[in-house]
């Protein structure tokens, strides 16, 4: 796709305003609901621990893991990497489940059957986030306004490999759904402009990665904003799914085979 093709101004919006106040209101309870139970509170938790991280010093001389342990026994610790993904992909279903339930086809949400053009996008897509976010974390790391960022610390288990690329599909689902998905499509509803929900949900992808400091914010932020016009334009969220999957496998699979075997990873 061209990239004028999807810059400009999106396509024309494919669900109805609702305008009875009592239907608003209630949408305006569900989009809150959701939020608190799924990435509205992540995105308060994170600028709590920002606020924690900038009092306990120079963010560049702190770490923060992305997949961690979660037990100390091998197969207590699978299970509760398996609990901590299937919560991820019930979060997305949730989303998906929702808009479903209130007539919008899943065509409409973008989730159309996938196809290989849809995978030639997210790798495109992929590349177009994945070489920059790294310059950028880099370079926010070197000043100070960033963590270290260790994106797996969980022991050499036979499974950690699986599990690493089972967090990345969950991830990527789960956030795709819902942050751009389902937030955009209620924001239509509810009368909201295009650029107005584009930067809704990019401020909130950002505002949850925001305990990797100020640069993890600000290149959320970006992604937020590719992704969500891309969706706006195309009405395709397969490729932003298989964007995300591909750039978190390559951070938390490569950080897990590299680590202690390239001096500049932590």
């Amino acid at each position: 796709m061209r990239i004028r093709e999807w810059v400009g101004p999106p396509r024309q919006n494919q669900v109805p305003v609702v305008t009875d106040p009592r239907e608003r209101k209630s949408l305006w309870f569900e989009i809150t609901i959701v939020l608190l139970v799924t990435f509205g509170t992540s995105a308060l938790s994170s600028m709590f621990s920002l606020a924690d991280s900038l009092l306990a010093g120079d963010l560049s001389e702190q770490t923060v893991a992305l997949n961690t342990a979660r037990a100390s026994n091998s197969l207590l610790d699978l299970l509760s990497q398996l609990l901590g993904v299937a919560r991820l992909l019930a979060w997305g279903a949730l989303g998906a489940y929702l808009l479903w339930r209130s007539g919008i086809a899943l065509r409409t949400m973008g989730l159309a059957r996938a196809d290989r053009r849809d995978a030639g996008h997210g790798v495109g897509l992929a590349a177009l986030i994945g070489l920059p976010g790294l310059g950028l974390y880099l370079v926010a790391q070197a000043i100070g306004a960033n963590l270290t960022v260790a994106p797996s610390t969980i022991d050499d288990h036979w499974w950690r490999l699986p599990a690493l690329c089972l967090w990345a599909v969950a991830n990527s689902g789960a956030e795709e759904i819902l942050v751009v998905a389902y937030l955009v499509t209620r924001l239509r509803q509810l009368g909201w402009g295009e650029n107005s929900s584009l930067v809704a949900s990019a401020l909130l992808r950002g505002g949850y990665h925001l305990y990797q400091g100020f640069g993890g914010g600000l290149g959320n932020v970006v992604m937020g904003v590719v992704f969500t016009r891309y969706w706006q334009r195309t009405g395709r969220l397969w490729p932003l799914v298989v964007a995300h999957a591909l750039i978190d496998i390559v951070a938390f699979v490569g950080y897990a085979l590299l680590r202690g075997r390239v001096g500049w990873i932590p």
